[in-house]
């Protein structure tokens, strides 16, 4: 039976969208943990490891309660300190974030109990969220494959509250510890800089400007990480890995999604899509397959049933890459 472990916030998000209305729900690992149970249904389990405020905890464990494979032991409340955020929606893509409250960042001894998964996915959504002590020792003890997801690193709080990016200083201390490296186009641009220590220009960003990208990838492969996913957008996911002592660099197209409903919860979809694609197939085209099909899924509504089991989402596959 596979086992699959996505550690991160499950934060009380309001959402307003940028058609205005506004959205309450629990978001970033719910999105993952729910699309994986759906996928691995009898053949695997999913554990959600994060820090919730005691108040929470009985609507999340409802959240779960439809899915027999979650394993809920890895949600923690004796510290009573969860994540709270609201999220304002310029347009389709773009948004101004609130951070109300910060989570208990996850240690040791929250992923001790489950050294004998697959995977771990990381989807940390701020910079505090994941120790690098955590990676560090799930790379000594435990055979699972190391998923992170760059949002959180390139991203902090300012004291009003304002969640806004940054450069990602320590990368070079973090790569080792990180198989496989999934960030988007900006948050690429975030980690590679000449100057360290600035807060990142938002207004520079060019979601056009690509020209980084094999330089940049060639560095974070010869840091020790296996595997960079780079999302486009609507354009798909780049794919760089190893060949030998050569790069190889993929493009694989995204889904195409005729009306977007909800985009929050995308990149945290994506990672969880890659974790199947790791753990079922071992394939790194198949894992960005499944990745961009559950993002595209994610966008189609404002609930969970936006998600399908193994059956109907390798259908959408078969439609869009054979």
């Amino acid at each position: 039976m596979y086992k699959i472990a996505v550690a991160g916030p499950i934060p009380k998000d309001t959402i307003i969208t940028y058609k205005g209305e506004v959205i309450e729900k629990y978001g970033c690992v719910t999105h993952p943990v729910i699309a994986l149970a759906k996928l691995l249904n009898s053949e695997g389990k999913v554990i959600p490891i994060t820090h919730i405020h005691q108040k929470d905890k009985k609507v999340i464990k409802e959240v779960f309660e439809p899915y027999h494979n979650i394993d809920v032991s890895g949600i923690y409340d004796h510290h009573d300190k969860g994540t709270a955020i609201e999220l304002k929606f310029l347009d389709q893509n773009n948004r101004l974030e609130k951070q109300l409250s910060k989570m208990h960042p996850i240690t040791i001894d929250d992923v001790k109990p489950f050294l004998d998964a697959d995977a771990f996915v990381f989807v940390p959504i701020t910079d505090f969220e994941i120790s690098l002590e955590t990676l560090k020792f799930l790379k000594q003890n435990s055979e699972a494959m190391i998923i992170f997801d760059a949002h959180g690193p390139t991203t902090f709080v300012n004291e009003k509250g304002a969640r806004l990016r940054r450069y990602w200083n320590d990368r070079d201390e973090w790569f080792p510890y990180i198989d496989v490296l999934k960030m988007n186009l900006e948050e690429s641009q975030c980690c590679w800089f000449d100057k360290p220590y600035e807060t990142f220009d938002e207004a520079s960003y060019d979601e056009n400007n690509l020209d980084h990208l094999d330089e940049f990838a060639a560095y974070v492969l010869d840091k020790g990480v296996s595997v960079l996913y780079v999302t486009l957008d609507s354009r798909g996911a780049l794919i760089y890995s190893k060949d030998g002592d050569e790069m190889d660099k993929q493009m694989v197209k995204s889904v195409p999604v005729k009306h977007v409903i909800d985009t929050t919860g995308c990149g945290d979809s994506f990672a969880g899509g890659l974790a199947y694609g790791f753990t079922v197939y071992g394939d790194i085209i198949k894992a960005a397959q499944y990745a961009n099909v559950l993002g595209a899924l994610r966008t189609q509504g404002k609930t969970f049933d936006v998600f399908k089991n193994k059956e109907e989402t390798d259908l959408i596959i078969e439609k869009n890459y054979s």
